[in-house]
């Protein structure tokens, strides 16, 4: 019999016509990804990689989960597309649903971690315009050295990270950054015009950098004594990663809008949100802000369903508990190959000793091994595994680890 199967293309043909037509602005690890289930991926040539990256924590529920898989299927039978011009039967669910995960009253549908950071620079500036009595056009947002919240032009302009803004410019004036974690620089730079504090919980870009105690409590007083919002940028660290439904949960504090994204889409589309009171995000009006794709059926439906893994609590259980058993896994690494671990439930930033090679080297060394990293800042690797990993799992990933740090 003839063997119909259709024929692999080698992983270095895939990458060589990929590198031909696709503009370079990325990097990536010399893998080309087929199949994934779970914290699992599996290669043209098929060889499995344990996951621990999580597209940067858009994979929390891990690759393919089954609950998110049905939503998009049935979704994709029906409806996909309306714009906003029209109603559709699933957004308003949606928003409830969410609303209510974050005890907020409303929601303005995105589709980009980006463009939800952009709507809530929008919000707080109208806010600020109409509710506050800033003058027109002086409006300021004080936000954090370190910080990642995308890539647009506007975003890059206040980032203090040379290969995100350099060579972009001009920029958008109205921001002012302060050192992260400094509580009193941050209370010191807000003035009467200031619209708002716009902050990541937990900074992931930068290496999953865990601010002192207290400082989010602090922020959060700052903001509510000078009639100020505090925005949390809560894309990666939301949505359980951390332990708790929100990072902010872990100091206690409740901020004045949440920007969501990444495992929203539950790692089947894009989907973004601000999630607000009404107070708040009700002073957008038809016709100011938008979006063809925002809101749209097949991301309301899917997002749904991601709330609905969430309602119970036990998926942020879990990753507090694996968190702890991934830390304790960890810290014996110290000093063998690492300097510094930092981690908040599943996430981890590990930083590598000069001395046995780059993050770079160490992710690379890392994916022969069948470990999927991802490098930062030089020296560091981050660690996103989906939630749903197993603690034996970690385990094979950690002796991985430091068997990479052996060279």
């Amino acid at each position: 019999m003839t063997d119909v199967r259709p024929q692999t293309t080698p992983s270095a043909d895939l990458i060589a016509g990929e590198e031909a037509h696709v503009a370079h602005n990325y990097h990536p690890l010399p893998v080309v990804v087929a199949e994934g289930e779970g914290s699992w991926v599996t290669d043209v040539e098929g060889r499995r990689y344990l996951d621990l990256l999580s597209a940067y924590s858009a994979l929390n529920f891990g690759h393919r989960h089954p609950a998110l898989v049905a939503a998009a299927t049935e979704q994709l039978g029906r409806l996909t597309l309306t714009s906003r011009a029209f109603h559709n039967d699933r957004l308003g669910a949606f928003a409830d649903a969410l609303a209510a995960l974050a005890g907020k009253d409303m929601v303005l549908p995105m589709n980009t971690g980006a463009e939800a950071v952009e709507t809530g620079i929008k919000v707080a500036r109208a806010w600020a315009y109409r509710v506050k009595g800033v003058p027109d056009g002086a409006a300021k947002i004080v936000v954090a050295a370190g910080n990642f919240h995308g890539r647009t032009t506007t975003i890059v302009g206040f980032s203090d990270d040379p290969q995100a803004r350099d060579g972009f410019g001009p920029f958008a004036p109205g921001f002012e950054i302060v050192p992260y974690g400094d509580a009193a620089a941050l209370t010191a730079a807000i003035d009467e015009n200031t619209a708002a504090v716009l902050i990541e919980p937990i900074q992931g870009e930068a290496g999953v950098v865990i601010p002192p105690d207290g400082y989010l409590r602090a922020v959060r007083e700052a903001c509510t004594a000078a009639n100020v919002l505090f925005i949390a940028d809560e894309i990666q660290s939301g949505l359980g990663r951390v332990g708790t439904t929100f990072a902010c949960e872990r100091e206690g504090v409740v901020p004045d809008l949440y920007l969501l994204g990444k495992a929203l889409g539950g790692g089947i589309l894009p989907v973004s949100a601000v999630v607000g009171d009404r107070d708040v995000l009700g002073v957008i009006h038809p016709g100011e802000h938008g979006s063809t794709f925002g809101g749209n059926p097949l991301a309301a439906a899917v997002g749904l369903a991601v709330v609905d893994l969430l309602r119970t609590g036990d998926l942020q259980k879990r990753a507090l508990s694996l968190g702890d058993h991934l830390r304790a896994r960890l810290e014996p690494l110290l000093g063998s190959g690492v300097t510094a671990i930092r981690v908040a439930g599943l996430w981890a930033g590990v930083d590598i000793d000069p001395a046995v090679g780059t993050g770079r080297q160490v992710a690379e060394r890392l994916l022969a091994r069948g470990v999927l990293v991802k490098d930062t800042h030089g020296q560091t690797i981050r660690m996103a595994p989906p939630l749903v990993i197993r603690a034996t799992e970690i385990d094979w990933a950690v002796e991985q680890l430091r068997l990479a740090l052996e060279g």
